[in-house]
């Protein structure tokens, strides 16, 4: 049978607010009766019922967490930051995936907030009307990771996407490229699309370079997509690339080699996430460095903030860039 808080209390021959509050840490216990109380608890196995706690302090100490995919580099180390965090301010974590599905995303957030959990880290290509409508009218504290909100209505925590993809393309135009390729993730995500895609245009446009449509291919953030990409634009010879994704750039990598390019000497690749794939690629990626680990422990920072009605500083947060060169570009410094 389950041992109660009542057992406890019996066995020890104290109160059940007293072993309330050595379970709960509260100093307001003579140390002899603690000792006496944590060594009953630990003959008994005592288990503290969390559901029973929430209820009395109208906490559950849980945050609900909603990510496209834990089974993808970039969102498993975002998590990883997220989980480090919650650790340290004693937060319980529910992960749930939503396969980049708009209709699972607006269930699973309702989930979470069925649950009633203190607070929910998002992470979304599309930021929807009708995700943003329940995010609006829900009293849970709920802040974006790596998600852009134009309408600046949910806290969120980003990095300047235009600025680093501009930054990218120009490093490779810097090194003599004029005919550029951009393999894109999917063109539905307004990272992507408005960011990402109109800052390769405008960086080609800047140094007097035609922008080239059939330059531009969309993929589906995998490796197969990346290493297909390079045969889609087989004939149009590009001798760059930039690429939206870790993952996708070693597609592209290993498709070029087949081919018998040699990277960097023939094709320049410059991809945009960092991850540790980047750094166990062969040859090893030059990366935008999307602070992935840093946009998770940033997101669940806030969140605490929020929970914890704290002061709150910057509810839309800009973290920093950099680019990471390596052996997928020649490097001319």
């Amino acid at each position: 049978m389950t041992v109660t808080i009542y057992d406890v209390a019996r066995e020890a021959n104290v109160s059940m607010a007293t072993v309330s509050r050595v379970v709960n840490g509260n100093q307001n216990v003579k140390p002899a009766t603690r000792k006496k109380v944590l060594k009953v608890i630990e003959e008994l196995g005592y288990r503290p019922n969390a559901v029973a706690r929430g209820l009395a302090s109208k906490k559950t100490t849980t945050v609900g967490v909603i990510i496209p995919d834990i089974s993808n580099s970039m969102y498993a180390e975002l998590a990883r930051g997220i989980e480090d965090i919650a650790t340290m301010y004693r937060y319980n974590i529910i992960l749930s995936n939503s396969d980049q599905n708009q209709n699972k995303e607006l269930q699973l957030l309702e989930t979470m907030l069925g649950k009633q959990v203190d607070g929910i880290v998002f992470m979304s290509g599309v930021i929807t009307p009708e995700l943003l409508h329940e995010m609006e009218r829900s009293s849970t504290p709920i802040v974006l990771a790596g998600s852009i909100d134009e309408s600046a209505a949910i806290a969120s925590v980003n990095i300047d996407y235009y600025g680093a993809a501009y930054e990218a393309v120009k490093k490779l135009i810097d090194n003599g490229h004029k005919k550029i390729a951009f393999v894109s993730g999917p063109l539905t995500s307004k990272v992507n699309k408005d960011y990402k895609l109109k800052a390769y245009r405008q960086a080609l446009l800047d140094a007097d370079i035609e922008f080239e449509e059939q330059l531009v291919v969309e993929c589906n953030n995998s490796y197969e997509e990346g290493m297909e990409a390079v045969e889609t634009l087989k004939a149009l010879d590009p001798t760059a690339y930039f690429v939206s994704n870790d993952e996708m750039s070693i597609g592209v990598i290993h498709q070029l080699e087949a081919n018998g390019k040699r990277i960097p000497e023939d094709v320049e690749i410059v991809s945009y996430e960092n991850s540790k794939l980047a750094r166990m690629a062969r040859p090893m990626l030059t990366s935008i460095a999307f602070p992935l680990y840093d946009i998770g422990a940033v997101s669940m920072r806030l969140l605490t903030k929020y929970m914890n009605k704290e002061e709150i500083e910057e509810k839309q947060v800009i973290l920093p860039y950099r680019i990471e060169e390596r052996q997928s570009t020649k490097n001319n410094d």
